[in-house]
């Protein structure tokens, strides 16, 4: 017991010298690894069983290793078998190419661990949290909105959608549950899945989704949600939320907020924008009619691991009023002593869902600083530039349909140009090839693209939130879309 008397030593614990030498080492093998992402294959392709051989079968080690073993070793394995969202041709999904100044800050939040859950556990961290979130509602054109990070799209919806059904439901929803109150959300027919998730988890039901057309431009059809509405009132039901999308998953559509913010005033219902994805190229002035309405949401979802290219996980829920998440979500339980400084201090922990909170501003903050206002909106700009490029190539290509374009995102599909004429299903066969080409390509390594259904047609999809890629780099993913296409078509022709 001497040693825990002055001092203790623990396998955990690392020398200055020791952590400076395994440090130093990583810091050269990321920084080269940023310097030739672009010449890696997108992906490996690997399946889980021969990923597994790397890792080997032992059970759980009995003694400990270096640290300068393990890291040099972890390091080999991510960087020789990961799929490699920063590389300058991966386009899928809403996965930003994550910027190297947020891996710098998740570094050093770490080494710190602060817990910004409780002002008092985290006093400085708390403080960075509440400015990066001021920066973040200036930027998207809602200042003075407030709120708190979160893990992500889902988590970012979640929070607004659980803040108004406390706010809109009856006022003994917290102690006595629903009620038999039939709540009613609405929302467009391209909504994130979150919502049915959300409606599912907080007492709400599928059942009580409304699910409104979408018009030829990919918005909701606001003369069917307000005939809905009202339709709903007369049969009984309590319609207390519209969702609106700017920035749909699938193809980038954003939905005309300013006209859903007429019809929650009108009906007394809780606005809440989706915005995950599309929402910071509302910095751009000429977008400013595009995303005008957003000053009248209660609540707004955005997901800096997305078009503010942070790393993984940082999204953000704002809302108009402080006090609706509070309402919403706060708790004193007797063992928290929190509340010293009560009324200056913020405990996020009365924000959201999460008592314990990793430091997750720090690297929104740091990103928020390096690139300012003209560095977003210059990226941000060239990403759809790219996509509008992206678009156009497919346009004027003879084996290329393009379907959709918006925001930075492109949506097209392969068509042979000898298409065969005794084909009796032709969108059948189409959809059928482009699933199975999407497939391909996902696999080989030298595109990622992911997939839209737009009006039953299946489509490849292409959404640019990326700082990596050139115009290069769409003009060669056009040229190796339309090698494997029509790979892929002889070998099915050759089948029939």
């Amino acid at each position: 017991m001497k040693d825990l008397k002055s001092q203790r030593t623990t396998p955990l614990d690392m020398s200055r010298e020791e952590f400076r030498k395994v440090g130093y080492m990583l810091i050269d093998r990321i920084s080269e690894f940023y310097e030739t992402i672009g010449t890696k294959p997108v992906t490996t392709g690997e399946t889980s069983t021969s990923l597994q051989k790397f890792l080997g079968t032992s059970p759980l080690p009995a003694n400990g290793s270096s640290a300068e073993t393990i890291m040099s070793n972890a390091v080999d394995l991510l960087f020789n078998h990961s799929l490699f969202n920063g590389h300058p041709r991966f386009l899928g999904y809403i996965t930003s190419s994550p910027m190297p100044i947020g891996a710098l800050a998740d570094l050093l939040g770490a080494a710190v661990n602060p817990n910004v859950g409780a002002n008092i556990l985290s006093p400085m961290a708390t403080e960075i949290e509440k400015q990066t979130i001021q920066w973040l509602s200036e930027f998207i054109g809602v200042p003075g909105y407030g709120g708190l990070l979160v893990s992500g799209g889902n988590m970012a919806n979640f929070t607004g959608f659980l803040a108004a059904r406390n706010a809109k439901a009856s006022k003994t929803v917290k102690e006595q549950g629903m009620n038999n109150e039939r709540l009613i959300v609405y929302c467009c027919k391209s909504t994130h899945a979150w919502i049915e998730k959300a409606a599912i988890f907080f007492g709400i039901g599928t059942k009580n989704i409304r699910w409104i057309e979408q018009d030829n431009f990919g918005k909701m059809r606001l003369d069917l949600l307000e005939r809905t509405i009202v339709e709903d009132r007369k049969n009984g039901g309590a319609p207390f939320m519209i969702v609106g999308t700017a920035g749909d998953v699938s193809t980038g559509a954003v939905d005309d907020l300013k006209s859903i913010g007429v019809i929650c005033k009108k009906y007394d219902l809780w606005f809440h924008v989706d915005g995950a994805y599309g929402m910071p190229a509302a910095v751009l002035p000429e977008l400013k009619n595009v995303f005008e309405g957003i000053e009248e949401a209660d609540s707004i979802a955005l997901d800096p691991h997305k078009w503010l290219y942070c790393p993984l996980e940082a999204g953000c829920t704002l809302v108009r009023d402080t006090k609706t998440l509070v309402d919403a979500y706060s708790t004193h339980p007797v063992y928290y002593n929190f509340d010293q400084d009560k009324d200056q201090a913020l405990n996020y922990y009365e924000y959201g869902f999460q008592n314990s909170r990793g430091f997750r501003a720090l690297k929104v903050w740091a990103a928020l600083q390096q690139v300012g206002r003209v560095g977003y909106t210059k990226m941000i700009r060239e990403d759809i530039d790219l996509s509008k490029l992206f678009f156009r190539l497919a346009d004027e290509h003879p084996e290329l349909e393009a379907v959709t374009q918006h925001l930075s995102i492109t949506t097209l599909r392969y068509v042979p140009s000898d298409f065969l004429s005794e084909v009796k299903d032709r969108e059948a066969y189409l959809n059928s090839l482009n699933e199975k080409l999407l497939n391909r390509l996902q696999k080989n390594g030298e595109v990622f693209l992911s997939n839209a259904v737009v009006d039953g047609k299946y489509c490849l999809r292409g959404c640019i939130v990326n700082f990596r890629t050139t115009e290069k780099d769409i003009e060669a993913i056009i040229e190796i879309i339309v090698k494997e296409g029509a790979q892929l078509h002889r070998e099915q022709t050759n089948k029939m």
